[in-house]
C-alpha cells in the first residue's frame, strides 16, 4: 500500500467513525420525533401555541421515508467509499470519491435537520437531491457489471427524487 493509498484510506475510517455517530444521533433524534407525533400535543411540552410563524415542520410519512433514505444512501455511499478503494484504478479517482463523501455527508446533514424538525431543512434537502443527482451519475458511468455501483446509483436517484419532493412541499 502506498502512502496516498494509506492516507485516502486514513481519511476515508475517519469519515466513517464521524458519519456513524452522526447517523446515531439522527437516528434517535427522529425516534423522539416519532415517537412524538404517535401521542400526539397532549405528551408535548410547551406552550400550546398553535400555528405560529415559528412552528417547526410537521413529521409526517414523506419527511420520514426521506429521512429513511438519506439514511439508507449514507450508508450505502460509505460502503462503496471501501468499495472503489479495493477495486482501484478509475473508481479512485478523486472527483468520484469527492462526490461519495460529498453525498453521504449532505445525506447525514439533511436527515439530521429533517429529524429535528428545522425550519431549514427545505434548503438542505435541494442540495441533498444536488449531491445525490451526481452521485448517481458517477457510479452509474463506473458501474459496468457492479452491483454496488448499480444500487448505489439507483439508491442515490431514489433519495434526490424525496428530497427534491420535501424541498417543494416544504417551500409551498
Amino acid at each position: 500500500m502506498n502512502r496516498r493509498t494509506f492516507v485516502a484510506t486514513g481519511a476515508s475510517i475517519l469519515a466513517t467513525g464521524a458519519s456513524i455517530l452522526a447517523t446515531g444521533a439522527s437516528w434517535m433524534l427522529v425516534r423522539g420525533a416519532e415517537a412524538a407525533t404517535q401521542h400526539g400535543p397532549s405528551h408535548h411540552s410547551g406552550s400550546g401555541a398553535v400555528g405560529t410563524a415559528m412552528d417547526p415542520p410537521q413529521m409526517n410519512e414523506d419527511m420520514q421515508r426521506c429521512i429513511r433514505l438519506c439514511r439508507d444512501c449514507h450508508a450505502r455511499c460509505i460502503e462503496l467509499l471501501d468499495h472503489c478503494v479495493t477495486l482501484g484504478g478509475r473508481h479512485v479517482a478523486p472527483a468520484h470519491i469527492r462526490l461519495l463523501m460529498d453525498c453521504a455527508q449532505l445525506c447525514t446533514v439533511t436527515a439530521d435537520f429533517m429529524a429535528r424538525a428545522s425550519a431549514l431543512h427545505d434548503r438542505t434537502c435541494t442540495l441533498c437531491a444536488e449531491a445525490c443527482r451526481r452521485c448517481a451519475e458517477s457510479c452509474a458511468q463506473l458501474a459496468g457489471s457492479d452491483q454496488l455501483l448499480k444500487q448505489c446509483a439507483e439508491l442515490c436517484r431514489h433519495c434526490a427524487e424525496s428530497c427534491d419532493r420535501m424541498a417543494i412541499h416544504s417551500a409551498a
